[in-house]
């Protein structure tokens, strides 16, 4: 009995890590080469205390419990690059704007915990 509380333990936590049909997933490394490009909008979801803790310079802070509420800030047919702390709440936020009609949306993988300056 024990072990199937386990697996179904890790199948959740597999299903969750997954990301949502249509959202493409980066590297930090990956990052790196598009943090630059002009036609992406760049959106970290962590709190304002992580974020003013330390950030990307191009990267707006909208925190993931508001991002429903200004989603109408970012345009849908540009892509949408997300980060977060590990990649984790990244995940969700591109789930989010995926279902919410966003055309391009991309996650990073590993989050700031993984971003080399």
């Amino acid at each position: 009995m024990e072990w199937i509380i386990i697996a179904l333990l890790v199948g959740f936590v597999v299903w969750r890590m997954k990301p949502a049909k249509g959202v493409r997933s980066i590297s930090t490394a990956q990052l790196k080469d598009r943090v630059n490009d002009q036609n992406v909008q760049c959106i970290d979801v962590r709190t304002p205390a992580e974020y003013s803790g330390r950030h990307i310079k191009k990267f707006k802070n909208i925190p993931l419990n508001l991002l429903s509420k200004q989603m109408g800030t970012l345009k849908k047919d540009q892509e949408v690059i997300v980060i977060c702390q590990s990649g984790m709440r990244s995940a969700n936020a591109a789930s989010q704007l995926k279902k919410a009609g966003f055309v391009n949306v991309t996650n990073v993988r590993g989050g700031m915990s993984a971003w080399q300056d």
